[in-house]
């Protein structure tokens, strides 16, 4: 038993000794008096108003010393801290005894007290009641070395805000800073929206999508992965500027500068310009480093560097081309697709890979690897190529109008002068779809319904796109954007089963397949292979503890089935009943059938099936995953197959 079990089983004995005691381990309510950074910051003021009389305050106990006559437990109520100190000769012997024994760090608990000052004049309440709220059952990390385990910070962020406070302190920055965004952009008259995060379709941006399933419409859908088409849309509809603040979600690596769950800021304004755009980004980015009270930051690049960024003073501007003519020695208004694709290997992607890549996503990967890393102070790159951006006005050099602004190597914002011209629009997509179909899975899709909305009219706009994980990141000086969100992605702790666990686990449920002898071999190997596949992705859950099982000869087997399987003959009678008693116990069972050997098309598989009724069905094998007893109940019943 771990350490943490006997913790765990010690109290839980001890919140039997409350209910005992008559005093209810989680209570529903409860009366606080004043939170305790009130009572801190307004000592006198408290106590005068009090008029020496006792007062309630409540919180989470962070630690408790000394013990006998008189105890100290540092008290958090999420406003601050402040010292309880418990005397005997306040509480009494009785009640001092029961303290001690029933009361832990990490109990939220209500205290009845008198503010005064300790010998070592600390501002303390001197207390004459308490009362548990709720018995924390599991113990907190050791208050002096808090909790450092980078792995654990994440999965159990409530704990890393509660023990660390350059944790907590972050996240208050994160929260202060997305409504100083609300207010500089609530200033300028822009309307804030929402818009659907499950698509059609996705479209915004070049980037491979989460996929998930609409159950009751019965069709595909995506996770979004940029905000952009649907602002436009709506835009179409008359609106003077609107912005969103939401979630984006693209299936793509993972690095500290990239995360797969992302916070987007995203607006777009009537009758503004690109110009207008950059200036209001600078303002805003300004405005929201005021919170720090500095200008200069530390962040690490993308070489793994700490580097000093200043963001005071005017902002730089630099154009894409002279970047890579600079710093790739590539002219991009005279390379043809055989040197791009050259100077992308020499950067350091695959020859397969250039040459399934469109020459604007060539152009990207040697703008990244060559100039992107360079940069350190603010600088707004301008002028891409055309092709990478096409949602933007398309610029007669075959660039677009756009900018982004890169700090220390990383992306922060897109800014756009938004393309309207549908006819313009329609070949870009196209383009990009293209690509899409040529093994390039970042570029975009046609979208009608966009499209249609812009044949129906789009006003000359401005548009602007930002991580709100990346400005945090900068502003709180981190080099990896988990530690700007609450709850990044992780994989589940798998849980180590005892011997006599894993062998209950193994023999709780089997995948049973009946199957028909007549049919034929082949055929029947067949049905009972096709079944193992579809029931085996139905389950999506191991089985097996192991992913790889040694032999004496220490050489690795893997199994290849999620559960063991055990394929039995039967004639169709048998397989109906089989199928049918599935149905009623509600288990999803799976049939090979003739119907579906035959059938050449969906439609004549779905005529056959209307046509018969279950047990008149000819099947093939059937199968389906079982528990235990059922499996008993067939195998008492039915020979092995074969």
């Amino acid at each position: 038993m771990s350490r943490e079990d006997e913790i765990r089983n010690i109290r839980l004995q001890k919140i039997d000794r409350l209910r005992e005691a008559g005093m209810d381990p989680y209570i529903l309510h409860t009366k606080r008096d004043v939170t305790l950074h009130d009572a801190r910051t307004h000592f006198l003021a408290t106590k005068r108003k009090k008029k020496n009389g006792a007062f309630n305050v409540c919180g989470r106990i962070m630690s408790i010393r000394g013990a006998g006559k008189i105890m100290f437990v540092k008290l958090f109520d999420g406003t601050g801290d402040m010292q309880m100190v418990l005397r005997v000769d306040d509480l009494g012997q009785k009640k001092m005894k029961f303290f001690a024994k029933n009361f832990d760090a990490g109990d939220f608990v209500q205290f009845r007290g008198k503010l005064g000052m300790t010998k070592t004049k600390e501002k303390s309440l001197f207390i004459v009641g308490y009362k548990m709220l709720t018995k924390s059952i599991l113990p907190l990390p050791d208050e002096h070395y808090g909790l450092s385990d980078e792995e654990t910070r994440y999965r159990k962020r409530y704990l890393d805000i509660l023990m660390n406070k350059d944790t907590s302190n972050r996240f208050v920055l994160r929260s202060q800073v997305i409504k100083e965004i609300r207010n500089f952009l609530d200033e300028k008259q822009f309307m804030e929206i929402e818009t659907p995060i499950l698509q059609n379709q996705a479209g915004g941006a070049m980037a491979e999508t989460f996929n998930t399933y609409h159950n009751d419409y019965d069709m595909p859908m995506v996770m979004r992965i940029a905000l952009e088409l649907p602002h436009k849309m709506l835009m179409a509809g008359g609106y003077g500027a609107v912005y969103e603040i939401g979630k984006n979600f693209r299936n793509e690596g993972s690095d500290p500068t990239h995360i797969q769950e992302f916070t987007m800021l995203e607006w777009y304004a009537a009758y503004f310009n690109l110009e207008d755009n950059i200036r209001w980004t600078e303002q805003m980015i300004k405005r929201c480093a005021k919170l720090t009270g500095k200008t200069e930051f530390k962040v690490t690049n993308s070489a793994g560097k700490t580097v000093t960024i200043d963001l005071s003073g005017k902002w730089r501007r630099v154009e894409f081309k002279d970047l890579l003519k600079k710093n790739a020695k590539l002219d991009i208004t005279k390379a043809d697709r055989k040197e791009i694709m050259a100077k992308a290997q020499e950067w350091g992607m695959s020859a397969p890979d250039t040459k399934k890549t469109g020459d604007a996503n060539l152009l990207d990967f040697i703008y990244k690897k060559s100039s992107r890393n360079k940069i350190v102070h603010p600088t707004f790159v301008t002028n891409y190529p055309g092709a990478l951006k096409p949602l933007a006005q398309q610029n007669a050099d075959g660039t677009a109008s756009v900018c982004q602004l890169v700090i220390a190597g990383a992306e922060i914002t897109n800014q756009y002068t938004e393309l309207v011209d549908p006819i313009a629009q329609r070949e870009l997509l196209e383009s990009q779809a293209a690509a899409k179909a040529g093994g390039d899975n970042e570029a975009m899709e046609v979208d009608e319904d966009f499209l249609t909305a812009m044949e129906h009219g789009m006003p000359p706009m401005t548009g602007f796109g930002m991580g709100i994980d990346r400005l945090v990141a900068i502003l709180s000086e981190q080099d990896n954007l988990r530690e700007t969100v609450f709850f990044p992605i992780v994989k589940p702790v798998k849980k180590e089963l005892s011997k006599k666990e894993a062998e209950t686990k193994y023999r709780s449920k089997k995948i049973v397949v009946i199957a028909n002898p007549k049919a034929g071999f082949g055929v029947t190997a067949n049905a009972i292979g096709q079944l193992g596949i579809e029931i085996g992705e139905f389950a999506k859950a191991d089985m097996f503890d192991v992913t790889a099982l040694p032999d004496k000869d220490g050489v690795k087997h893997y199994p290849d089935a999620l559960y063991p399987m055990a394929n039995l003959a039967g004639n169709q009678k048998q397989m109906a009943e089989f199928y049918t008693k599935c149905i009623k116990a509600d288990i999803q069972v799976f049939d090979f059938s003739d119907i579906m050997r035959k059938a050449h098309t969906d439609r004549e598989m779905l005529d056959g099936y209307k046509a018969k009724k279950t047990k008149d069905i000819e099947y093939i094998a059937v199968g389906a995953v079982v528990p235990a007893d059922f499996e008993k109940e067939w195998l008492s019943k039915l020979s092995l197959f074969g």
